[in-house]
Protein backbone atom coordinates (compact mmCIF):
# COMPACT_ATOMS: atom_id res chain seq x y z
CA UNK A 1 0.00 0.00 0.00
CA UNK A 2 3.20 2.62 0.70
CA UNK A 3 4.70 1.42 -2.71
CA UNK A 4 8.42 1.75 -0.54
CA UNK A 5 11.33 2.27 -2.03
CA UNK A 6 13.35 2.45 1.44
CA UNK A 7 12.89 -0.68 4.42
CA UNK A 8 14.25 -0.87 7.61
CA UNK A 9 13.92 -4.48 9.15
CA UNK A 10 15.32 -4.59 12.81
CA UNK A 11 15.62 -8.57 13.17
CA UNK A 12 16.79 -10.47 9.91
CA UNK A 13 16.38 -13.66 11.23
CA UNK A 14 16.63 -15.68 7.93
CA UNK A 15 14.97 -13.60 5.65
CA UNK A 16 11.23 -14.83 5.28
CA UNK A 17 9.77 -11.57 6.71
CA UNK A 18 12.10 -9.85 4.64
CA UNK A 19 11.05 -11.70 1.15
CA UNK A 20 7.65 -10.41 2.37
CA UNK A 21 9.01 -6.98 2.66
CA UNK A 22 10.55 -6.98 -0.83
CA UNK A 23 7.57 -8.48 -2.46
CA UNK A 24 5.64 -5.44 -1.42
CA UNK A 25 7.77 -2.78 -1.96
CA UNK A 26 8.26 -0.84 -5.57
CA UNK A 27 10.94 -2.92 -7.81
CA UNK A 28 13.59 -0.24 -7.41
CA UNK A 29 13.26 -0.42 -3.21
CA UNK A 30 16.23 -1.04 -1.10
CA UNK A 31 15.64 -3.60 2.30
CA UNK A 32 17.91 -2.56 4.89
CA UNK A 33 17.99 -5.50 7.46
CA UNK A 34 19.89 -5.32 10.82
CA UNK A 35 20.55 -8.35 12.99
CA UNK A 36 23.27 -9.35 15.40
CA UNK A 37 23.95 -13.08 13.89
CA UNK A 38 26.17 -13.09 10.93
CA UNK A 39 24.60 -16.66 10.36
CA UNK A 40 21.33 -14.58 10.09
CA UNK A 41 22.15 -12.78 7.84
CA UNK A 42 24.31 -15.29 5.14
CA UNK A 43 20.64 -17.36 5.46
CA UNK A 44 18.77 -14.59 4.32
CA UNK A 45 21.30 -13.74 1.63
CA UNK A 46 20.89 -17.14 0.71
CA UNK A 47 16.87 -16.96 0.92
CA UNK A 48 16.93 -13.57 -1.13
CA UNK A 49 19.32 -15.11 -3.86
CA UNK A 50 17.17 -18.71 -4.11
CA UNK A 51 14.35 -16.15 -4.91
CA UNK A 52 16.13 -14.40 -7.87
CA UNK A 53 16.06 -10.47 -5.39
CA UNK A 54 18.92 -8.45 -7.07
CA UNK A 55 22.04 -7.99 -4.24
CA UNK A 56 21.43 -3.98 -4.37
CA UNK A 57 18.09 -3.99 -3.29
CA UNK A 58 19.01 -5.28 -0.04
CA UNK A 59 21.56 -3.54 2.57
CA UNK A 60 21.80 -6.57 5.35
CA UNK A 61 24.02 -4.99 8.43
CA UNK A 62 25.18 -7.03 10.97
CA UNK A 63 25.50 -5.81 13.94
CA UNK A 64 23.23 -4.28 17.83
CA UNK A 65 20.13 -2.40 16.19
CA UNK A 66 20.79 0.26 18.74
CA UNK A 67 24.24 0.94 17.28
CA UNK A 68 23.08 0.80 13.93
CA UNK A 69 19.66 2.64 13.72
CA UNK A 70 21.47 6.01 14.90
CA UNK A 71 23.86 6.12 11.99
CA UNK A 72 20.36 6.08 9.59
CA UNK A 73 18.85 8.89 7.82
CA UNK A 74 16.69 10.90 9.66
CA UNK A 75 13.09 10.94 7.88
CA UNK A 76 14.26 8.70 4.88
CA UNK A 77 12.09 5.36 5.55
CA UNK A 78 8.77 4.56 4.08
CA UNK A 79 8.39 1.84 6.99
CA UNK A 80 10.20 0.36 9.81
CA UNK A 81 9.87 -3.24 11.18
CA UNK A 82 10.47 -4.02 14.79
CA UNK A 83 11.12 -7.66 14.64
CA UNK A 84 13.37 -7.52 17.72
CA UNK A 85 14.22 -8.12 21.16
CA UNK A 86 11.17 -6.96 23.12
CA UNK A 87 13.22 -5.32 26.22
CA UNK A 88 14.64 -3.25 23.46
CA UNK A 89 11.78 -1.92 21.94
CA UNK A 90 11.78 1.09 23.36
CA UNK A 91 14.79 2.21 21.75
CA UNK A 92 14.00 0.73 18.72
CA UNK A 93 10.59 2.49 18.78
CA UNK A 94 11.99 6.03 19.33
CA UNK A 95 14.92 5.16 16.56
CA UNK A 96 12.15 3.87 13.60
CA UNK A 97 9.91 6.98 14.37
CA UNK A 98 13.08 8.61 14.11
CA UNK A 99 13.64 7.29 10.50
CA UNK A 100 9.95 7.62 9.30
CA UNK A 101 9.16 10.05 6.73
CA UNK A 102 5.49 11.64 6.80
CA UNK A 103 3.31 8.70 6.12
CA UNK A 104 5.72 6.56 7.00
CA UNK A 105 4.55 3.71 9.04
CA UNK A 106 6.44 1.47 12.05
CA UNK A 107 5.35 -1.77 13.15
CA UNK A 108 6.02 -3.91 15.38
CA UNK A 109 5.44 -7.79 15.03
CA UNK A 110 4.21 -9.81 17.81
CA UNK A 111 2.41 -7.50 19.72
CA UNK A 112 0.20 -9.27 22.00
CA UNK A 113 3.95 -11.49 23.05
CA UNK A 114 2.18 -14.91 22.81
CA UNK A 115 -1.25 -13.64 24.15
CA UNK A 116 0.26 -12.66 27.62
CA UNK A 117 -0.45 -8.74 26.42
CA UNK A 118 -4.14 -8.82 27.71
CA UNK A 119 -3.38 -11.23 30.53
CA UNK A 120 -3.51 -8.58 33.75
CA UNK A 121 -1.77 -10.99 35.78
CA UNK A 122 1.13 -11.41 33.47
CA UNK A 123 3.50 -8.68 34.82
CA UNK A 124 7.75 -10.16 33.68
CA UNK A 125 10.20 -7.69 31.87
CA UNK A 126 9.13 -8.40 28.70
CA UNK A 127 5.29 -8.21 28.76
CA UNK A 128 5.18 -5.14 30.83
CA UNK A 129 7.34 -3.55 28.25
CA UNK A 130 5.38 -4.38 25.26
CA UNK A 131 2.64 -2.38 27.01
CA UNK A 132 4.61 0.42 27.94
CA UNK A 133 5.65 0.80 24.54
CA UNK A 134 1.66 -0.43 22.93
CA UNK A 135 0.61 2.84 25.22
CA UNK A 136 3.59 5.25 24.23
CA UNK A 137 2.53 4.55 20.50
CA UNK A 138 -1.08 5.18 21.18
CA UNK A 139 -0.20 8.94 23.61
CA UNK A 140 2.15 9.98 20.90
CA UNK A 141 0.60 12.78 18.79
CA UNK A 142 3.68 12.05 15.90
CA UNK A 143 1.54 8.94 14.72
CA UNK A 144 -1.64 7.30 14.20
CA UNK A 145 -2.04 4.20 15.52
CA UNK A 146 -3.69 0.81 14.59
CA UNK A 147 -3.29 -2.88 16.43
CA UNK A 148 -4.21 -5.85 14.70
CA UNK A 149 -4.72 -8.53 17.10
CA UNK A 150 -4.53 -11.23 14.28
CA UNK A 151 -2.18 -14.09 15.02
CA UNK A 152 0.52 -12.87 17.63
CA UNK A 153 -0.40 -9.00 16.77
CA UNK A 154 0.83 -6.37 14.94
CA UNK A 155 1.25 -2.98 16.29
CA UNK A 156 1.07 -0.30 13.37
CA UNK A 157 1.86 3.66 13.62
CA UNK A 158 1.69 5.73 10.61
CA UNK A 159 4.44 8.96 10.90
CA UNK A 160 1.73 12.39 10.81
Amino acid sequence: ALRATAVVEVGTGTGVSGLWLLRGMAPDGVLTTIDTEAEHQRAARQAFAEEGVRPTRVRTITGRALDVLPRLADGAYDLVLADCDPVELPEHVDAGLRLLRPGGVLAVAHALHHDRLPDPARRDEVTTTMREVTRAIRDDDRVVPAFLASGDGLLLASRR
